[in-house]
């Protein structure tokens, strides 16, 4: 892997690099921009990246672990994100050559980090915006359940806003982050209020771990912190937000619970509870305006395009 640097942050409106021969590749990739904006000073799992094969047909989100972690876990959970179901799921579609630097990709469409979006709209997400998420992914983490899987690393930077929707991302970030058994509190990029009890000690990520997570994530989203005081969060989803982080397990809502607190006065639809609710208008304009500049950055990059003999691996 060439470890030359050249990739910045669109993220939050600043532009990409445009010194081309200096871009950094990874594997078939040539890096165009970092994905989280480190302003935010939330913890992110795993270093995230637009990146475009040497062709320049295919861009990507593609992801490295940090410097010091396991690239063998890493590259594990990556390998079993390939069957994550879910309309949030992002499961990996390319990964890293045995004996080549762990990574993996799937296909890129203009995505914002929630702590990002919570920097571009200037504080906490609309009512609206908090139930649409929590509905999404709770359904997401539904379907992965089912599939009995535990997702094991939701959080503020783990979840990616796109127009249609949120996504879930950093597959398996606490057990890539340490082995079951060893306590995970302060390890690089987790955000400890994420964490559950039980994870943060050393324990076996369990689905109502999830719960937890997801309802540190949503809290974030409506305050700005993953462990607000009750009274801050916003009393529409008060009472459900704070059973989610209930340090005992057992007090913690199952995820349909969940779903029906959040998607109380949601039309019914056909597909899911929340496809009315992700309807136009979920996300704030400025958000929908940011979405649109990084596209506009992304499209414009330049990137040097290479010949060559064989086509490069790339996300279906």
């Amino acid at each position: 892997m060439n470890t030359t640097e050249g990739a910045t942050s669109v993220a939050a409106g600043g532009g990409p690099a445009r010194a081309a021969a200096s871009r950094r590749r990874v594997g078939p990739y040539t890096l165009i921009t970092a994905v989280d904006d480190p302003r935010t000073k939330v913890p992110v799992p795993e270093r995230r990246y637009i990146a475009r094969s040497a062709d320049g047909q295919h861009t990507v989100l593609l992801s490295l672990p940090h410097p010091g972690g396991d690239p063998q876990r890493f590259r594990a959970e990556a390998e079993g994100s390939r069957y994550l179901l879910g309309p949030c799921a992002t499961p990996a579609t390319a990964l890293g050559a045995p004996g080549e630097p762990a990574w993996y990709a799937h296909p890129y469409l203009p995505v914002l980090p929630l702590p990002t979006v919570l920097a571009v709209q200037g504080g906490p997400l609309p009512e609206r915006t908090v139930r649409a998420l929590g509905v999404a992914l709770a359904e997401t983490l539904a379907v992965l359940h089912g599939q009995g899987l535990t997702f094991a690393g939701v959080s503020p930077a783990a979840v990616l806003l796109a127009a249609d929707g949120p996504r879930l991302s950093c597959f398996g970030a606490v057990r890539a982050a340490a082995p079951d058994g060893t306590p995970r509190s302060g390890l690089p990029g987790l955000e400890g209020g994420s964490l559950p009890p039980e994870q943060a000690s050393g324990g076996r990520p369990r689905p109502l771990g999830d719960v937890y997570a997801l309802g540190a994530t949503l809290a974030y989203a409506a305050t700005g912190h993953t462990t607000p005081e009750r009274d801050e969060l916003p009393a529409a989803f008060r009472a459900v937000i704070s059973r989610c982080l209930a340090r005992d397990p057992g007090a913690r809502p199952q995820l349909a619970e969940l779903v029906d607190a959040l998607a109380a006065d949601a039309a019914p639809a056909p597909e899911s509870r929340s496809a009315s609710l992700l309807a136009p208008g979920w996300l704030p304009g400025r958000v929908i305006a940011a979405l649109t500049h990084q596209s506009a950055a992304v499209l414009a990059a330049e990137i040097p395009v290479e010949a060559t003999p064989n086509p490069a691996p790339h996300p279906n």
